[in-house]
């Protein structure tokens, strides 16, 4: 039994995904002894979503590594702010983004993807009553986009059982850039379709420790379970 006292990896799915997109990583760590968790993450935008991360971290004993993919990257760098057992940060075809810029911004700034032609709407009611917009992939372009490397009839599945994110979490500004003052890793999918490898190299290039890159889709987690695992493994050791 792995000690609670052991370093924990929580493990932060992004948009288009859900917490069985860590299935292979959690196999893998746990052959190695290490404890991880896979959390949902409600995709309503960086602050709230941080903000119950870090809540959730600090019910943890011991050390913890937070692991974020896609927009989970945004995610664990709030969050890592507010718990002070956050020791590194493992950001896996993620966001990494500055203090006040948005997700918008990299999206953007980069050679973009056909990611945004492939979103679609759906009118949610809110906690107030008032609708709010929510963005999920079109189940036809979901495949080619977020999972080209994987068996065609999981990447259905995948579609299928994906959570849809806030409209606006796109456009929200970040808070304090935690992964300047914390050990950080990056693993770049160099055959994303969704964020282009451009703006994760670039991402790559801000955080302290580059990390390493895999050939693979944005479902990197699911395809090349192994590659998230070596470089969680390399964060645990250092």
């Amino acid at each position: 039994m792995v000690s609670t006292h052991s370093p924990t990896a929580v493990l932060v799915h992004g948009a288009f995904a859900d917490t069985s997109t860590w299935s292979g990583v959690i196999a893998g760590l746990e052959q190695h002894g290490v404890r991880a968790i896979a959390v949902p993450n409600e995709l309503r935008g960086g602050a709230y979503d941080g903000t119950r991360l870090a809540a959730f971290v600090r019910t943890l004993d011991g050390p913890v590594i937070l692991v974020g993919h896609s927009y989970g990257g945004v995610v664990i760098t709030e969050a890592a702010a507010q718990a002070d057992n956050v020791r590194a940060l493992v950001y896996v075809a993620a966001f990494v983004l500055e203090e006040g810029e948005t997700p918008a911004e990299i999206l953007h700034r980069y050679p973009e993807t056909d990611l945004g032609k492939a979103l679609e709407p759906v009118l949610l009611p809110g906690a107030d009553g008032e609708q709010e917009t929510w963005l999920r992939l079109e189940a036809s372009s979901y495949p080619r986009l977020f999972a080209a490397d994987v068996d065609e009839a999981q990447a259905r599945v995948l579609a299928a059982s994906q959570r849809p994110i806030h409209a606006a979490a796109f456009e929200e500004a970040a808070g304090p850039a935690s992964w300047q003052r914390l050990p950080s890793r990056y693993l770049v999918a160099t055959a994303d379709e969704c964020l282009h490898p451009d703006a994760q190299r670039a991402m790559a290039a801000r955080v302290a420790e580059r990390g390493a890159g895999a050939h693979a889709s944005h479902a990197v987690t699911v395809s090349q379970p192994q590659a998230v695992v070596d470089l969680v493994l390399a964060a645990l050791e250092a």
